[in-house]
């Protein structure tokens, strides 16, 4: 038993540092990949049963499996959708295949880093076919997310680069200050205009004009003010709505908003501070803050509408898209708006080294690996989405060219075994002959 376990030993060692010897040919023939995650190959021994007096070689098994869980080094790119993920978690991508499937039926694959840019009919897909998948943006830029646990609502990013997109304003900021001495007795009370631009639902700019007019009471001091509201798309010289505001002048919260009173077109939220108006195209909130602390100021300085803002952007033209950290994909308009398209999550799962490798640098969720759970980039256990940037190969050159020179050394170690026990039967044939 003694020659022939030998035997079967280095035969097996040659089997195995054969395995090897694949393996690194893998990692090194990857090692200018993006994304790819060097294979791993796990020698264990195998124990045979002794009898008294002698031993019986058992020989060696080989494992391999791919170190999904090694972080490869970042890059910087010149394109905006090269995503990569710094830290735990993978981007859910799909096949060519799943874009005529339909929602929870297409394959769902997982990758850590992609080179993604828009194919003739604007999906986002790597040039080896992967194709980023993400949970569409309402129209108000919010996500709706149907399930974490699921690949249900995952959709294939789509990007038309013609659309054309105009943001209606919803929203002004009334940041200001209107003096105190035009509530005086004796002012003359002539009102201060502020003209505030806006846009309508098709992307005009328009105007809207506030009038300030101070109620000027016969001794003392009034600090009241009557704001009409005119909106230049209708008639300009009919107010749309009308509020009155009184300042407060006592030593603690002298200057802010003591009372208002909304008037004809007009609504006033003491919780939010909003007042309400419906202009042409739509209603628009004024935000002037509540009693006690106001934006909305008298002072007894001079009229100083500094921050006054709206939101809102006239028609524009996309002119690139980028991916912040969490996760969010914007697009970005040559007016300079900002808007959300999609989210793109970061799938997770319990065993990353036990995920199924496929081609082109994907993984498929298996029984080892666990089911997958979906999280906003940049929250719970991973990390976030950096766009500019693709993941480096996890293969070290010098490594690999070390574990080759100690393969082939192993390799022929175990070759020289076979011939030694070679060479020692023939010796035993020779004695009997």
């Amino acid at each position: 038993m003694g020659l022939s376990s030998s035997m079967n030993a280095a035969v097996m060692g040659l089997t195995v540092n054969s395995t090897k010897l694949s393996t690194i040919s893998d990692n090194i023939a990857n090692s200018q990949t993006y994304g790819y995650k060097r294979v791993e190959t796990d020698f264990t021994n195998m124990v045979l049963q002794q009898g008294s007096g002698e031993y019986t070689a058992g020989g060696v098994r080989v494992t391999t499996f791919k170190d999904v869980a090694a972080q490869g080094a970042l890059v910087t790119t010149s394109n905006s959708t090269d995503i990569s993920v710094a830290g735990r978690g993978m981007l859910p991508v799909t096949t060519t295949a799943g874009l005529s499937s339909q929602s929870g039926d297409r394959p769902m694959l997982l990758t850590t880093t992609g080179s993604f840019s828009s194919d003739q009919n604007g999906y986002l897909r790597t040039p080896s076919g992967s194709y980023l998948m993400g949970w569409p943006a309402n129209a108000d830029g919010s996500i709706t997310v149907p399930g974490r646990n699921t690949s249900a609502g995952l959709e294939p990013v789509q990007i038309s680069s013609d659309q054309f997109i105009t943001a209606p304003t919803a929203n002004i900021t009334l940041g200001m200050n209107i003096p105190a001495s035009a509530t005086n007795a004796g002012s003359d009370g002539a009102p201060y205009d502020l003209p505030i631009e806006y846009f309508d639902s098709l992307g005009r700019s328009q105007t809207l004009s506030l009038s300030f007019t101070p109620q000027v009471p016969a001794t003392g001091s009034s600090n009241s003010w009557t704001v009409d509201i005119y909106d230049h798309a209708g008639d300009p010289t009919t107010p749309i709505a009308t509020f009155d505001v009184v300042f407060d002048e006592s030593t603690t919260t002298g200057g802010s908003l003591l009372s208002v009173t909304p008037g004809a077109g007009a609504t006033y939220d003491g919780t939010s501070g909003l007042i309400g108006v419906s202009v042409a195209s739509g209603d628009i909130d004024i935000e002037i803050g509540v009693p006690g602390n106001s934006l909305l100021t008298q002072l007894s300085s001079t009229f100083a509408p500094v921050g006054v803002r709206s939101d809102g952007a006239p028609i524009g033209n996309l002119s690139a898209v980028e991916i912040s950290e969490t996760g969010m994909l914007e697009a970005i308009y040559d007016t300079g708006f900002r808007r959300v398209l999609y989210q793109i999550p970061l799938a997770d799962v319990p065993n990353v080294n036990g995920l199924t490798a496929l081609d082109n640098q994907t993984f498929a969720v298996s029984q080892s690996s666990g089911d997958f759970y979906l999280w906003d980039a940049g929250s719970g256990p991973v990390g976030t989405t950096i766009g500019f940037s693709l993941t480096e190969s996890t293969t070290d050159i010098a490594a690999e060219l070390t574990d080759l020179i100690q393969t082939q050394r192993a390799y022929s170690s175990n070759a020289k075994i076979i011939q030694t026990v070679d060479e020692m039967l023939q010796e035993t044939t020779n004695l009997i002959r």
